[in-house]
């Protein structure tokens, strides 16, 4: 008995060491899987421009958003000829398991909350964990009052002064910001976005990166972190200049 115990109590130790591990090498793969998505789209955006004056997508999908319509104008360029679906894989990134639904018109403070649902497999979404980098065709609301948010839909590849800084595509959470990879627990209004959060960006020269996103820590209704671009030490921007 004492034996059969011993042998139990070396199978807990060894499993409580390796899950942490186990449960890393999970996330990774979910980063790099996410990575070559983004790398694959990134390449569609720009043989889209390529084929349209160098300019970059700038258009509108009935019932999905400004910033989630680039995928319709760009999707045959990875080899996608059907009408989007959640069998759409490469735009869904496996962490994609929640999102965050919030009012978008002015109301300090109210969030919806936490929904344990994928963004990719929502129709609003065009079926995309990812969201092109359009802010500057909507405005921004704060406080009550309307301002231009930064981006580069429209523009001309060229005309970017920036491209391994500048936001080309980029996984949902980042443009809030919140994270799929390192998201804060418990889920809740507090936890909801927050500075700092890493997210899986891809560039206008082509490069991805898994990167730290800024927020100003103001409420979710004042703020987003498409808003602005951060300050130094942040390694990227949302607008062209």
């Amino acid at each position: 008995m004492i034996e059969l115990l011993v042998v139990i109590a070396v199978i807990a130790i060894l499993a409580a060491l390796l899950l942490p591990v186990l449960s890393s090498a999970k996330s990774k793969a979910k980063r790099t899987t996410c990575l070559n998505n983004l790398k694959q789209i990134d390449y569609g955006v720009q043989m889209y421009a390529g084929d349209s004056n160098d300019r970059m997508p700038a258009g509108k999908v009935a019932h999905v958003p400004l910033a989630m319509s680039f995928k319709e104008l760009m999707k045959n360029y990875v080899g996608l000829k059907a009408a989007s679906s959640t069998q759409d894989r490469l735009f869904a990134c496996p962490a994609d398991t929640f999102y965050y639904d919030y009012a978008t018109k002015f109301h300090p403070g109210y969030w919806v909350g936490f929904v344990p649902q994928s963004v990719c497999a929502q129709s609003n979404s065009d079926y995309s964990s990812y969201k092109f980098n359009a802010g500057n065709l909507q405005l921004g609301s704060f406080r009550g009052t309307n301002f231009p948010r930064s981006g580069i839909a429209g523009q001309t590849m060229s005309s970017i002064k920036h491209p391994a800084r500048t936001v080309l595509v980029a996984e949902l959470p980042a443009f809030i910001p919140y994270s799929w990879h390192l998201p804060k627990r418990p889920f809740s209004k507090v936890n909801s976005i927050f500075n700092d959060s890493m997210d899986m960006v891809s560039f206008v020269d082509g490069h991805v990166g898994y990167i730290k996103m800024y927020w100003k820590t103001m409420r979710p209704a004042d703020s987003l972190a498409m808003d602005y671009d951060p300050p130094a030490g942040y390694d990227y921007q949302w607008s062209g200049n």
